[in-house]
């Protein structure tokens, strides 16, 4: 069996798909993007299938090896996720040659379904406890929201106190059995978050997320020391080495996403790694049905895993969602909070070819908003 054409489709609205055709008539799937740099990921995508035309796709790690390790300039966040997106699909097209799912390829599931958290909006505390509460009686057990818009580098007290409040309206709303993660999305410096986290330990969040902008993972023992609340990291790390210092520093989760981070070969190594340090893993995704699929495969797997996150209804789907390009879209039905675990072949979805070639055609160009602080200087989003 041997690779003969990587085509990759720009769809609605901010991913990028990769389709990885063989002579025998197997295809796999797999979700390349950096979101905001889709056609520069395309690029990197057809640079690296030179090496894999005419080979085997089965040598998934020897593939990895040499898309990594094969340029002498290697890494960053383009050339990972074009390789995560192909790791993806020769995984899809491993599971269907020996008719089998990814996670039973991984060493056969430790779980028989996966919890899975939503993203709720809202700025206020009103609009939070109603996003919640629409949640919980879609039976989510797990929400997720943003900490705050733009912050000022040292933030007043008014800023201070509408993270807490919002925090507490979303505790109230779930009560004590259910769970709500924070995102501080790099948009919180060093200093804040030291004057934050303490406040919020009494709300019990489940995890912190991203508390700190990963070029200041040096000092995320501070960040770490300062509360109970568990710490998350990882969204924007790329290697498995990247995770050493905040694993050292004592960080609890661990959130690679399978679309950024080397694909479900890495991401499979940082959960080990992670287990070593007793920490869990949480993918982030809030990409397209591909990555979802993907990730699950991995969790399955994963005897370490938390909970995986999800786009459905996310407030960047506009125009199209996660199941739109799926043929059969009850694979990712979720039942109290929680997916089944797939049965099908590879990544156990099958794609609506036809759909996705249509909206190839349109393409996109989503962007990452650009936002400042009230004297006009940037500020992070």
């Amino acid at each position: 069996m041997k690779i003969v054409d990587v085509e990759t489709f720009s769809v609605a609205p901010r991913w990028l798909f990769c389709r990885i055709s063989t002579d025998d008539g197997l295809v796999g799937w797999g979700e390349p993007i950096v979101e905001g740099r889709a056609e520069t990921v395309r690029a990197a995508v057809h640079e690296l299938a030179d090496h894999l035309i005419g080979q085997d796709p089965l040598r998934i790690e020897d593939h990895w090896q040499v898309l990594t390790r094969g340029g002498f300039y290697r890494g960053g966040p383009v050339l990972s996720s074009a390789v995560a997106g192909i790791d993806q699909a020769l995984w899809d097209i491993a599971g269907q040659y020996y008719s089998a799912p990814v996670h039973a390829l991984l060493g056969g599931p430790v779980r028989d379904r996966v919890r899975m958290y939503t993203w709720v909006g809202g700025d206020e505390p009103g609009e939070i406890a109603d996003a919640i509460s629409e949640k919980l009686e879609q039976g989510f057990t797990a929400v997720k929201m943003n900490a705050s818009a733009a912050m000022s580098p040292i933030a007043t007290s008014a800023e201070t106190d509408a993270v807490v409040r919002r925090l507490a309206a979303a505790r109230e709303v779930l009560g004590p059995d259910n769970d709500v993660a924070v995102d501080f999305h790099g948009r919180v410096s060093v200093a804040n978050a030291r004057r934050l986290l303490p406040l919020m330990a009494s709300l019990h969040p489940m995890f912190v997320e991203e508390p700190v902008l990963p070029e200041f993972a040096g000092q995320i023992d501070s960040v770490v020391a300062c509360s109970s609340v568990p710490i998350a990291v990882g969204e924007r790390y790329y290697h498995r080495q990247e995770f050493t210092t905040p694993l050292a520093a004592g960080v609890s989760v661990v959130q690679p996403d399978i679309s950024h981070a080397g694909g479900i070969s890495e991401v499979r190594r940082i959960a080990a790694l992670a287990e070593m340090s007793d920490a869990v893993l949480a993918p982030h995704c809030p990409l397209g049905p591909i990555a979802l699929a993907a990730s699950l495969q991995v969790a399955f797997a994963t005897p370490n895993f938390l909970i995986q996150e999800q786009s459905l209804g996310i407030h960047y789907n506009v125009g199209n969602d996660l199941l739109d390009y799926l043929v059969d879209p009850a694979v990712f039905q979720f039942v109290d909070g929680y997916v089944e675990r797939p049965q099908g072949p590879g990544l156990g979805i099958r794609i609506d070819e036809d759909a996705v070639r249509r909206a190839d055609k349109t393409g996109h160009r989503w962007r990452s908003p650009v936002w400042r602080h009230t004297d006009g200087s940037f500020a992070e989003w």
